[in-house]
């Protein structure tokens, strides 16, 4: 059984807890220190590790603070370099190497970002539990077997932002950036259709942007195409 908290989920910041009832793991840390140590109740002893994708400031900003109060870090090499992180709490990745964190054996996979180095998640445990993380991403290259949980971005919706174009609302430089930078709600129903997703327990959509997308109708939608239980985080 895992448990999902989300801290926030926006271009204003990302993080989420991430537990199996005896491991618990701080996914991203795009927020100050001191705002997730108030959204985890300042429990931090609980946290085992902490995961960070990439380097942009609303996934990582708490990297640093978060090594300084003891807890691990781990992300790849060029995510760190691009932070200027180092020492003896920073733990460096390298794509499609597992490891372990407690009771999770986790193994970060390359996607595509306008990062140093950009990862994405796969985290597995003893009781069965097979959870995906993917975010700021255009593409993902992988197929997963016997998921049971998927953390995925969907970020906008491609009709929405040709809408906005055309209404002047969007400047076409910002849709370009948009199509080779995040994960849009066509992009996810591909993902799911590619992937095996008969033991999915849950999916919980990511990082929806402000003006670019429709929570009620992404949910809806890849609820109808999966028929398991969707949840939008809340930004």
């Amino acid at each position: 059984m895992i448990d999902i908290q989300c801290l926030g989920s926006s271009s204003a910041g990302n993080a989420y807890r991430i537990s199996d009832g005896h491991t618990a793991i701080l996914l991203e840390a795009g927020f100050p220190y001191k705002s997730i140590q108030r959204a985890l109740r300042f429990r931090m002893t609980d946290i085992a590790g902490c995961l960070i994708t990439h380097e942009h400031g609303d996934h990582s900003r708490a990297a640093a603070d978060i090594m300084r109060a003891g807890i691990p870090v781990y992300t790849s090499r060029g995510t760190a370099q691009a932070l200027g992180l180092s020492g003896h709490r920073l733990r460096s990745v390298m794509p499609r190497e597992p490891f372990e964190i407690g009771s999770w054996t986790v193994m970060g996979f390359d996607v595509e970002h306008d990062a140093a180095e950009p990862l994405g998640w796969l985290l597995a445990n003893q009781d069965g539990d097979k959870l995906v993380f993917l975010t700021d991403s255009y593409y993902c290259r992988y197929k997963f077997s016997r998921l049971t949980h998927i953390m995925i971005e969907c970020n906008y919706s491609i009709d929405i932002v040709n809408r906005r174009v055309l209404a002047g609302e969007l400047h076409p430089s910002q849709k370009k950036r948009l199509l080779r930078s995040h994960f849009s709600l066509e992009h996810v129903k591909d993902f799911l259709k590619a992937n095996d997703t008969r033991n999915v327990e849950e999916i919980w959509l990511l990082h929806l942007s402000d003006g670019n997308s429709d929570a009620e109708l992404f949910r809806r939608e890849i609820m109808e195409l999966t028929g398991t239980i969707v949840r939008v985080a809340d930004r």
